[in-house]
């Protein structure tokens, strides 16, 4: 699999403040990350995982650069889906493929979109999102289904700008709201989260239905 895209363009800069290098690098120093590489060496993802030192030791003057994903980079993308179900203890409930994250993203009616963090031509983390609507503010909002930045890039403020890119998006877009889920277990990305402004709805517990007990929903036979 190729990791690393060829001929990209001249990335941007993005400042990133110490107050940011400070928070992140705690979370990269409690976050357990040896079994994502041991993940990473599995499916052949070393030279994403273990990043050159050089991009390792940037500081916050680093060259950044956020892009929409493209159709060519849906392998990289989703061996970094792969890479953070295995972070999150979700790896056995993967069953999805790249070709059919190529569909939903590119195909005739798109239902997601992705952004990837580039330095230079190696994926460092990524943003998966879409639209959901408030019936209450009658406007659409921007849902972050999922967040992730490699190991070795953590602490420099990538998952940051990430999700300040999709804030901005939202405000583009005149969403009312722009909003995410995180596992009750993962403090130090709740303290990030909430350092960053966001509240933790403690009132709220996710519904979901799957598989075959979403067949017998569905079903015209189901009990009423």
């Amino acid at each position: 699999m190729n990791l690393v895209r060829s001929g990209t363009k001249q990335p941007q800069r993005i400042p990133f403040s110490a107050e940011d290098k400070a928070r992140l690098t705690r979370l990269k120093r409690e976050a357990s990350v040896g079994a994502l590489e041991e993940t990473g060496r599995k499916m052949g993802l070393d030279s994403l995982l273990n990043l050159p030192r050089s991009l390792q030791k940037r500081s916050f003057g680093m060259s950044l650069r956020i892009a929409a994903a493209r159709l060519e980079d849906c392998e990289i993308l989703f061996g970094l889906i792969r890479a953070l179900a295995d972070y999150e203890k979700l790896a056995s409930v993967v069953s999805g493929t790249p070709e059919e994250l190529k569909r939903e993203l590119f195909g005739e009616r798109p239902v997601i979109e992705a952004v990837l963090a580039w330095e230079g031509a190696h994926a460092l983390g990524f943003a998966l999102f879409f639209h959901n609507f408030s019936t209450f503010l009658t406007r659409r909002g921007l849902y972050l289904e999922d967040l992730f930045v490699v190991p070795g890039a953590r602490g420099r403020g990538i998952g940051k700008a990430l999700i300040r890119h999709g804030a901005r998006l939202a405000v583009e877009r005149g969403c009312g709201r722009y909003e995410w889920a995180v596992l009750d277990w993962n403090t130090p990305a709740i303290e990030f989260y909430e350092s960053i402004g966001a509240i933790v709805m403690p009132d709220w517990r996710i519904c979901r239905v799957y598989g075959e007990a979403l067949a017998r929903l569905a079903s015209p036979t189901a009990a009423s």
